[in-house]
Order: structure tokens, then C-alpha cells, then sequence
């Protein structure tokens, strides 16, 4: 009989660690799924709760808020665009990048939990923004991800249109700071165990088998 494992990811789309903590998490799922079942629950976090409607350059938003250099920039998206190369995800940066604000994104992630599809429009909108380049505050864009993964974006504009979880999204947020997530991605195995970071994979995978030998 397999043990099931509980997992809390919380991350933004707009964060690449996130993407590169969730891949290395999958690895680690991966590896021990024959013995592990898991429960998958995506959380909301927003890394740029104010930014404005279509964003801000990528690079003078890292300048301003922690003070990255054009040298370090250059060093950080290649050492990310190599590690996300061996995880099978594409980074393709390019020098007018933006940052974008990501309440909405949130929104429809939240209504895509009603169908199981919170991960599928997760991975799709990770790869719109960072390997297709597109504007993720873009109700078109959201829409257009919503029909690619098979949800109905006529009923994904009546959720942007009525904000009606922006609450849910909020409050969703709020719980979790207060319990002390502060940056994302942050990974919470069986309600109990934090792992902060995109950790190596034999990180995500002693945890997992940790939690199985408890139960079995």
C-alpha cells in the first residue's frame, strides 16, 4: 500500500527559482512513486503586489530592489537558463524583459483548482513568461493559457470580470505570511516540515522518504 504525502508549494510565476524548485520537486516525486502518492496544492504568493499594469524592465526592477548590477544579471539568467536546461525548462531572457504583476494569473490559478488543473496552468504560465516572452498581466494572454490547457476561457474572463476571488487569492496569501513564508518558493511537506528555496532534488527526496518511513 502506498503512503500518501501532502505537499503545500507556494511560489509566483513571475519567480524563476520557483520553476526550478518545482521541477527538482517533480524529479524527486518522480523517483519515488512507485511506494509515494502525492497531494499537489499550489498557494499564491505575489513577489510585486504593487506593480502597475504592464509592468517594469526586469533589470532596473532588480537594480532598484536589490541593488543586482548588469554584470550580476548577465550571470544570474545564464546560470539560470543552464540549470533550467538540464530540469527539460526553457529560460529565454532577453535584455527588454519585464516584471509583471501577477494578482490576476493568481486569480485564474485559484478557479483552475475546481477542474485539477492548478499545475497545468502553473507550468503553462511559467513557460509563457519566461520562454515565450509574453505579457503575464495580460487578460489575453491568461485567457488564451486557460484554453491551451483545456479550461473554458469564456468562463476564465467572467472570473478576471468579477474579481471574485481576489479575496480568496488575498486572504490565501496573508495565511500563509503569517505563519512566516516570506519568500518563495517555500514547500511544506504533511503540514508540518518547511523546505524554503529551490533545494536539490536528494533534498526534496530525503524528505519525502522520510515522511513514508514515519507512516509505513
Amino acid at each position: 500500500m502506498k503512503t500518501t504525502v501532502k505537499i503545500d508549494f507556494i511560489s509566483d510565476i513571475v519567480c524563476p527559482w520557483c520553476i526550478i524548485g518545482y521541477k527538482r520537486l517533480e524529479k524527486a516525486m518522480q523517483m519515488v512513486e512507485d511506494t509515494v502518492t502525492f497531494e499537489l496544492h499550489w498557494h499564491p504568493f505575489e513577489l510585486n503586489p504593487a506593480m502597475p499594469q504592464d509592468g517594469e524592465n526586469l533589470r532596473e526592477h532588480l537594480a532598484k530592489k536589490y541593488g543586482t548590477t548588469l554584470e550580476g544579471s548577465i550571470a544570474a539568467r545564464q546560470r539560470l537558463t543552464d540549470m533550467g536546461a538540464e530540469l527539460g525548462f526553457t529560460f529565454n531572457y532577453y535584455d527588454e524583459m519585464r516584471m509583471y504583476n501577477t494578482f490576476k494569473a493568481h486569480q485564474l490559478l485559484h478557479w483552475a483548482k475546481k477542474y485539477d488543473k492548478q499545475t497545468d496552468l502553473h507550468l503553462k504560465l511559467f513557460a509563457a513568461y519566461f520562454s515565450e516572452q509574453q505579457a503575464v498581466d495580460d487578460t489575453e494572454v491568461l485567457l488564451a493559457a486557460t484554453t491551451q490547457i483545456g479550461l473554458d476561457s469564456h468562463k476564465a474572463r467572467a472570473v478576471l470580470d468579477s474579481a471574485q476571488y481576489a479575496k480568496d487569492v488575498k486572504s490565501i496569501e496573508a495565511a500563509w505570511m503569517s505563519r512566516g513564508v516570506q519568500a518563495v518558493p517555500a514547500v511544506i511537506f504533511n503540514e508540518q516540515y518547511l523546505i524554503s528555496g529551490a533545494q536539490p532534488t536528494a533534498v526534496f527526496k530525503a524528505q519525502i522518504e522520510e515522511l513514508a518511513m514515519a507512516t509505513t
